[in-house]
């Protein structure tokens, strides 16, 4: 099963010294999880302000660096709607991305999902649909667009709520989609959406932007400590 490791999302240094922010420190963090254990890398690039960006030279910046260190494993980035509210706006960067992402992941309960998994198939980039609730799931299903379908990242606990009752209804809507699936949780759900998923046999993430705690609760001092975690949990589970 993949282990993908997601080495910073939105936070700050604020809230863990090891976040990587510029493209040397993206780099670094990638490397030492994919040395732990990591099949693939996401990455939330940052402009010079330390802000999350979707700019063509932010995005190469960040990939470029992060390939150098990881040569052989794929790296992907978030499309999220928050990065840049405009949908026009956002796909305009998209398709300006001269140097382009093995995957690109879209959240199908953000407005213009659609436009967008489309925008980035079109321009050679593989899609993970991230499907946060019941509604999202729906509009995946609906959409024709599982055999453009990299992966579907089922990701019920990023909203407030039951993550574990979520979960299901999205398996109940999704029941019958034939692509691959990738689970995990977030903060308080993220090393049992780990286990789960390995008992069910899907892919699963970790990473500073899903926790910033270890399973005992201590703090990691890098990527890598949460993904040797991980990899722990999953041989648990496997036996």
């Amino acid at each position: 099963m993949l282990l993908k490791v997601a080495i910073n999302g939105r936070r700050s240094r604020k809230e863990h010294p090891a976040i990587p922010i510029d493209p040397s420190q993206q780099a670094e963090q990638a490397a030492i999880a994919v040395k732990a254990g990591a099949g693939a890398i996401h990455v939330h690039p940052r402009d010079k302000n330390e802000k999350e960006s979707l700019a063509s030279g932010d995005i190469s910046a960040a990939l470029h660096a992060i390939r150098v260190e990881c040569p052989t494993t794929l790296v992907g980035v978030s499309t999220g709607m928050w990065i840049v509210p405009d949908l026009g706006a956002r796909i305009a960067f998209i398709k300006g991305w001269d140097v382009l992402p093995d995957f690109a992941s879209v959240n199908f309960h953000e407005a213009g999902a659609l436009d967008v998994f489309r925008a980035l198939a079109d321009h050679g980039i593989a899609v993970e649909a991230g499907i946060w609730n019941l509604d999202a799931a729906r509009l995946f299903c609906q959409s024709g667009l599982a055999s453009r379908c990299l992966r579907i990242l089922i990701e019920p606990a990023q909203e407030p709520g039951n993550a574990k009752a979520r979960l299901d209804e999205i398996e109940g809507v999704l029941q019958g989609i034939e692509c691959p699936r990738l689970l995990h949780g977030s903060e308080v759900f993220a090393w049992e959406f780990i286990a789960l998923a390995a008992g069910r046999g899907y892919d699963t993430r970790i990473g500073f932007e899903d926790t910033l705690l270890l399973p005992e609760g201590n703090c990691p001092k890098d990527n890598g400590e949460l993904v040797t975690a991980a990899r722990q949990i999953i041989a648990r589970v496997s036996c």
